[in-house]
């Protein structure tokens, strides 16, 4: 049997991270000791490493409780899938690595490369097209045009802008974590600062004004896997956390 701080160590995980696992139900010790410690068996360990495969993958924690513990799951068979994809995404992987490697050598005058072989490996297209075909079918034909005017500005920004927007809005995100990590509720008035600056981000980042109701849709769009997966990566809790902070913000301004 492991103590929390021993589980923490061998998953690289914090012992913070394990008790919210615990809290909402996804990884219960195997006891409570008299001393009020926590202790996990082999089974337990099992079950935190498909947590953190399935976190990896993007799936949503509310979600991966329902899945692990639906009677049909199968470990083995989830392993082998997740094998086969995390399998397609490492050869991705090379050849984007491949691609850096032959653009170093061109800038280095080593090597010329052709055109169409500079974005080889680095978009994942199906990846791409199942998300905006996802947002096309949730909001309808103003989304659609929405994202084909996002790519057309995309096309025109500078090289660096999108690192140095998301270099921006790292602060912003990091801050509202920090403050959901000291017990703020997500419709604390005093996180409207905070709000506002992340709003006011989403405003640059789509060229033209964000009012509540498109904050609050914007919000709603959150709830995607790979958002999701993305926030939780900042700070267990964090996407429904950022999400419902959102929504209180937006029924404030529209009280």
């Amino acid at each position: 049997m492991h103590t929390v701080k021993q589980v923490a160590q061998l998953a690289g995980v914090s012992i913070r991270t394990l008790h919210h696992y615990d809290d909402i139900g996804l990884l219960e010790p195997a006891h409570v000791g008299d001393n009020g410690y926590r202790y996990y068996g082999r089974e337990e360990l099992l079950r935190l490493q498909q947590i953190l495969i399935h976190r990896e993958l993007g799936i949503p924690l509310a979600e991966i409780g329902g899945i692990l513990d639906d009677p049909a799951f199968d470990r083995l068979e989830a392993l082998k899938n997740q094998r086969e994809r995390l399998a397609g995404e490492a050869e991705r992987l090379a050849e984007m690595l491949r691609t850096i490697d032959r653009t170093i050598a061109e800038i280095k005058g080593d090597h010329v490369m052709k055109d169409n072989d500079l974005y080889s490996g680095v978009v994942d297209p199906k990846k791409q097209d199942e998300y905006e075909a996802w947002l096309e079918e949730k909001y309808g034909q103003a989304m659609k045009e929405r994202i084909e005017a996002g790519k057309d500005r995309s096309a025109g920004q500078p090289d660096g802008a999108m690192a140095d927007a998301m270099a921006d809005l790292k602060p912003i995100e990091e801050e509202l974590a920090a403050q959901m990590k000291a017990g703020i509720e997500p419709d604390d008035r005093t996180l409207e600062p905070l709000i506002e600056r992340h709003r006011a981000w989403v405003a640059r980042m789509w060229g033209q004004a964000c009012p509540p109701e498109a904050y609050a849709g914007l919000a709603d769009i959150y709830q995607h896997s790979d958002f999701r997966a993305r926030y939780e990566k900042i700070a267990p809790g964090f996407a429904d956390f950022l999400i419902a902070a959102m929504k209180a913000w937006t029924a404030r301004q529209q009280a």
